[in-house]
């Protein structure tokens, strides 16, 4: 079966004019954002060095695994959202203004998202007790994304396929 694009672009359209028209709720309006630069990377470099005082024996594998990981994410997201070049939601639908400034032209797909997705299935891979907080943080950076109007849903679905594939990538090779 063959689904027509326009049918994935009318959804899309509908799920991201839902979520983004959440404004006027004070707590999501300042949280959104913040949870967005969670997911920018700054902090992911400090995770192995964490994980070296909580568990020593497990952070030279996580940080091989995330370095393996992040030499497929990153270049996996660029060449993909360079080859669709996809416009972003705050670029072409009326009523939409950006919440934040892109850090790059297109959307497709959410390098946030995979960034995100990455370091949550790295993370639920070495701590198994973590998984409900880190796939939760991942789906917040995902969906604070559509909130803020530079990404659609289909934009971060591909994002958390990048990601999980990445990471699991990352722990299998070092495996």
């Amino acid at each position: 079966m063959k689904i027509p694009v326009s049918s994935v672009t009318r959804w899309d359209i509908i799920f991201f004019t839902t979520i983004f028209t959440l404004d006027g709720k004070k707590l999501i309006a300042w949280i959104m954002p913040r949870i967005s630069h969670t997911g920018n990377g700054y902090y992911y470099p400090l995770l192995p060095l964490l994980m070296y005082f909580f568990s020593p024996h497990k952070a030279l594998d996580f940080l091989m695994a995330g370095i393996i990981a992040f030499m497929f994410e990153l270049p996996a997201h660029l060449i993909i959202k360079n080859l669709v070049k996809r416009d972003r939601p705050c670029e072409v639908l009326a009523n939409v203004n950006r919440r934040i400034t892109p850090s790059d032209q297109f959307s497709f797909p959410s390098g946030h998202t995979a960034a995100a997705f990455a370091i949550a299935t790295l993370v639920s891979i070495q701590f198994p007790i973590l998984v409900a907080p880190m796939i939760t943080w991942a789906l917040l950076v995902g969906f604070s994304r559509i909130y803020l109007g530079v990404h659609y849903p289909t934009d971060i679905l591909a994002g958390i396929v990048i990601g999980v594939t990445s990471g699991l990538g990352g722990v299998m090779l070092i495996g």
